[in-house]
């Protein structure tokens, strides 16, 4: 295993490929989830729930509670159409939802920008290490930490 090449999906393709995985796994794509995916999709870095219930409250003038926003969005990361920066507490979308990669970040300290990276076989000898102490469901979330080539 190793890098591969996949589709990478933006704006209403995001949100079309989106739509149909999660529709896919037998969930439904209600007007609330699109608007939070709209919301999220939009966000250049990681994004917090409060970021995406701000902005979500904002263009439908009515209060959204973060609380359901990270439902949502928990749901989003259990179907893969979305990311979830754990040090940072934020989200991302997932630009192709049909793939499954575990989660390898590099996030910078200064801009708070966070790359993707698939890197199946780092994952897999991670994956691998995790067994042999027996974990089991097994879900690998690497985070670099440092400073970005833009902000050096």
């Amino acid at each position: 295993m190793g890098k591969h090449d996949h589709h990478e999906h933006h704006g209403a393709s995001l949100a079309d490929a989106a739509r149909h995985n999660l529709e896919a796994s037998g969930e439904k794509w209600t007007e609330t989830r699109a608007a939070i995916f709209e919301a999220l999709s939009g966000f250049s870095r990681p994004a917090s729930a409060y970021d995406i219930a701000e902005l979500v409250s904002t263009a439908r003038g009515k209060r959204v509670a973060p609380n359901s926003v990270y439902r949502i969005l928990d749901l989003f990361v259990a179907k893969n159409l979305a990311m979830r920066v754990e040090s940072a507490n934020a989200y991302l979308a997932n630009s192709h939802p049909g793939c499954e990669h575990d989660c390898i970040f590099l996030v910078c300290d200064t801009c708070g920008e966070a790359t993707h990276i698939d890197d199946d076989a780092l994952s897999s000898k991670v994956r691998d290490v995790a067994q042999e102490q027996g974990f089991s469901s097994i879900r690998p979330v690497i985070e670099v930490r440092g400073v970005c080539q833009k902000c050096s």
